[in-house]
């Protein structure tokens, strides 16, 4: 039987481990480590970790002052001494150092190390400040006074009940929507005119910590959301001005001089369900420190209250809205969704898709028989049609009423082809749609 050289048979010990290599002249700071999927300090994805050596030492010292940090001494000239609002143990470092400007030589050190401690800090006020040092923001925050439970109920004293806090969200939320609704018409009622685009504002906001149910801040990011929150500021303050003169002189003028500033049914119904149910509200504007207030406001916005005992004024002022508001002629042109009628003869009812002619997704057209014909017509072909009317303010301006000059309209293949494509986009298809020529 062969068998091996006993040389072969040996296991060749590991060589050893080199050398450390002599220490580098300067080692740098460790950063913070990163947990899987979570963006790290810098990264613009974090907006609890905004990067130091782009954040303006007085923008952060001016969102300090905003939510309740106190300046307590410090280098004049040179940096702060911050200290958090009262707050219990292990919520919020003791205090933390801000430079007054990018000329002190250890800014962005002492930049990071605060943004740090903000960081860890479980405290609101302290994400706050992230909040608005993540994305130049304007705030606005709501206070909604509702009663304590009574002694021996369930829960956290001072935690208000889940319909409570969902009511205040949902008005909130309507307040901002009517802001942006006043910032594309002012008119005394929308309904459904501008809302998709409204909406669409909206999508940037960033809601902040709140608890017990009473408080929310909201942060509208400045590109794209100044306008809804400007507007809403003019509206707010005019609001309150036009129930003090009903309140004061029982006339209803004031609420008609108000619709140039933004007011509207929407904001009305907005203020009745913020209110209803507490005892009292209060609305509060502060605008982003690093880009200044929008022309035409106060750099810092009084805060505007409304009471129980102002309901009955915006009630009143929301029905007068609602019938003061005139129907809308229009010409709209929109794909047939649906056909409706009781009977095989005569006319019906059809719901377009509304593609051009209104800022509203959807419209109802009662159409006689004719024109009902040459809508099946087109929704068979796969082709808008085009119709005049008027629309009503009955049904939130959806009901197209004198329907009349129905035709479809006539397209080539490719442009079929990018309609079908672009119905999820309210804003597509009118680019491309034939003119009446």
């Amino acid at each position: 039987m062969h068998r091996n050289p006993p040389d072969r048979d040996r296991r060749q010990p590991p060589p050893p481990p080199p050398l450390p290599g002599p220490p580098p002249a300067y080692a740098a700071r460790p950063a913070r480590p990163a947990r899987p999927g979570v963006p790290g300090p810098g990264d613009p994805a974090d907006p609890a970790a905004p990067d130091p050596a782009r954040v303006d030492p007085a923008v952060l010292g001016a969102l300090l002052r905003r939510h309740g940090w106190q300046r307590r001494g410090g280098a004049a000239g040179r940096f702060g001494r911050w200290t958090p609002p009262a707050a219990g143990p292990g919520t919020a470092p003791a205090s933390i150092l801000v430079p007054e400007s990018r000329a002190f030589p250890d800014c962005t050190d002492l930049l990071e190390e605060a943004l740090a401690a903000l960081a860890r800090s479980a405290l609101p006020a302290a994400r706050e400040v992230l909040y608005g040092l993540g994305v130049p923001s304007d705030e606005v925050r709501w206070e909604r006074r509702v009663p304590q439970a009574p002694a021996g109920a369930y829960g956290l004293p001072g935690e208000a009940a889940w319909s409570v806090q969902d009511q205040l969200r949902s008005a909130a939320r309507r307040l901002l929507l009517a802001g942006a609704l006043a910032d594309r018409a002012r008119v005394g009622y929308h309904g459904a005119r501008h809302r998709a685009r409204a909406e669409r504002a909206l999508d940037g906001v960033l809601v902040g910590p709140a608890s017990g149910g009473r408080t929310l801040t909201a942060y509208v990011p400045v590109a794209g959301g100044r306008g809804t929150v400007a507007r809403l500021h003019h509206a707010l303050h005019a609001a309150r001005e036009a129930v003090d003169y009903r309140r004061a002189t029982g006339r209803m003028e004031a609420f008609d001089a108000a619709v140039p500033a933004g007011v509207s049914r929407e904001l009305a119904d907005a203020l009745i369900a913020l209110v209803r149910g507490s005892e009292g509200a209060r609305i509060e504007l502060a605008w982003a420190p690093a880009a200044g207030p929008p022309p035409g406001c106060a750099a810092r916005p009084e805060p505007v209250d409304f009471s129980p005992g102002d309901l009955p004024a915006l009630r009143e002022a929301a029905a007068r809205y609602t019938r003061a508001e005139p129907a809308v002629p229009v010409r709209l042109s929109g794909t047939v969704v649906r056909m409706r009628r009781s009977a095989p003869g005569g006319g019906g009812t059809v719901r377009l898709r509304v593609l051009s002619g209104a800022e509203i997704a959807y419209a109802r057209a009662a159409l006689d028989e004719d024109a009902y014909r040459v809508a099946g017509r087109a929704h068979l072909d796969g082709v808008p049609i085009r119709l005049t009317g008027r629309l009503q303010r009955r049904g939130g301006f959806r009901r197209l009423t004198d329907a009349e000059d129905v035709a479809p309209v006539p397209l080539d293949e490719v442009q079929r082809d990018r309609l079908m494509k672009s119905l999820d986009d309210p804003s597509g298809p009118a680019d491309f749609l034939p003119g009446d020529d």
